[in-house]
């Protein structure tokens, strides 16, 4: 049975992919902050292992990471999700505090999951394995009043780079998956905002589709990668001038 570790498995893009996972008969760690949460999908699925651990947690990710791998016996695959958008405003607008949250999780988070995983592929008997960054539409085109998220996002996608390239010795791969507009608890608060300026609803896809996305990256045999994948919704204004 193949395995995968997923950040950020309570909710959104991270639940959706995780269940997907389960669905298709992968042995899944859920890994988020919110235990409850967790532990209401471990119920269901045999396969299903709840991490509850903060991603900015150096020591929780790590025997996170080394707990799961005993439990499934190897770490095929890190889908890399979790992530935060934070304040939406102008630059001089955001506190530094503010920022420092976001680049916690979206940053030091992915780079502390990536960390342990790749330790423990590398180490595992056969080695190798793969790595799945989340990053975002907006490590291409942002959106506005997205500083925070944004930066983090184009880091993300240096850190792709730079795992891909050093995991080639190892039989790491990385990838990096950029997904625009997937109907979650984000795009609907992200509308709820649009609605109160008089904006119309973003175009959006439904979330299964960017789990599907996932999965068909995991699936690929080890000499294949996939290297960036974006996918979105049809009619977002990301090809154009608008």
């Amino acid at each position: 049975m193949k395995s995968i570790l997923i950040t950020g498995a309570s909710s959104g893009i991270g639940l959706a992919t995780a269940e997907l996972f389960l669905n298709e008969g992968w042995c899944v760690g859920l890994l988020a902050r919110r235990e409850e949460l967790l532990e209401d999908v471990a119920s269901r699925y045999d396969t299903a292992v709840a991490l509850p651990a903060d991603v900015t947690d150096e020591l929780a990710v790590q025997e996170a990471v080394a707990g799961f791998a005993d439990v499934a016996g190897r770490l095929d695959v890190l889908f890399n999700n979790a992530g935060m958008f934070g304040k939406q405003a102008e630059i001089d607008e955001i506190s530094y505090a503010d920022w420092r949250a976001v680049v916690d999780v979206n940053l030091h988070g992915m780079f502390l999951a990536a960390q342990a995983a790749y330790g423990q592929m590398k180490k595992q008997n056969p080695k190798g394995g793969r790595i799945i960054n989340n990053g975002s539409i907006s490590a291409h085109s942002p959106r506005e009043n997205s500083i925070s998220y944004t930066a983090t996002k184009h880091a993300i996608t240096g850190m792709t780079k730079t795992l891909s390239l050093d995991g080639r010795a190892h039989d790491i791969a990385c990838g990096q998956i950029d997904i625009g507009n997937a109907r979650t608890a984000l795009v609907t608060e992200l509308d709820e905002r649009r609605a109160m300026n008089g904006f119309e609803p973003l175009p959006s896809m439904d979330v299964g589709e960017a789990a599907r996305a996932v999965l068909h990256m995991a699936n690929l045999p080890p000499e294949a990668n996939v290297q960036f994948m974006t996918i979105m919704a049809s009619k977002m204004p990301f090809i154009g001038r608008g």
